[in-house]
């Protein structure tokens, strides 16, 4: 048996992978979370072979969850199921040590293929999205990123300075550089710009 954590905020869908493996016969879901920080507890206390996450949850992102899955002494591999059909994200993903990416339109037979494929030591790429994926490259730092998340957000330069423990002035530093990488306006459209590529 293959055993399995799914970690999806939306709680239908999340019944509904989990029932769709369970029906395919050799997989065992033994945890379900809807965030990233539960997902990964149920990680370390399981161990399953596979964590299959979406991108966007509360508290801790797919690919940051990937990226701690990474760092603990465990074999889980980790595959992100979700609807950003965005090579930036895909390119993040694998960075962070994800050994798969598909999207949750595919059929459910594609993703228990998928799941099966990465279970062996292989793994499992949406194929259009791996084409364009190494197309353009993510100009932003981390630090960047996460400023602009947080602007996306409709945060002023002081709050985002207090989340992240940066003074007013180094917050705009980030925020100018952003904007000038990205070629925009404002920190709003860069912020929109940068999630539209999959970079945030």
């Amino acid at each position: 048996m293959i055993r399995v954590v799914i970690a999806e905020d939306q709680k239908l869908v999340l019944g509904a992978v989990a029932a769709l493996l369970t029906l395919e016969g050799d997989f065992e879901v033994v945890g379900q979370a809807t965030d990233g920080r539960a997902a990964l507890e149920i990680v370390r206390g399981h161990a399953p072979d596979i964590l299959v996450t979406d991108i966007e949850m509360p508290t801790m992102t797919g690919i940051e969850l990937a990226a701690r899955v990474a760092r603990l002494n465990v074999a889980t591999r980790v595959v992100i199921v979700t609807t950003f059909a965005r090579p930036g994200y895909l390119r993040r993903a694998l960075e962070a040590g994800a050994a798969g990416y598909l999207l949750k339109d595919a059929p459910a037979a594609q993703l228990a293929e998928g799941l099966r494929r990465v279970h062996r030591g292989g793994r499992a790429i949406d194929p259009e999205l791996a084409v364009d994926a190494w197309g353009e490259n993510d100009p932003l730092t981390d630090r960047e990123r996460q400023v602009l998340r947080l602007a996306g957000e409709g945060r002023s330069s002081a709050e985002i300075g207090a989340v992240l423990a940066l003074s007013d002035g180094t917050v705009r530093n980030y925020l100018s550089e952003a904007i000038g990488k990205l070629g925009v306006g404002n920190r709003i459209e860069a912020a929109r710009l940068a999630r539209e590529k999959g970079w945030l």
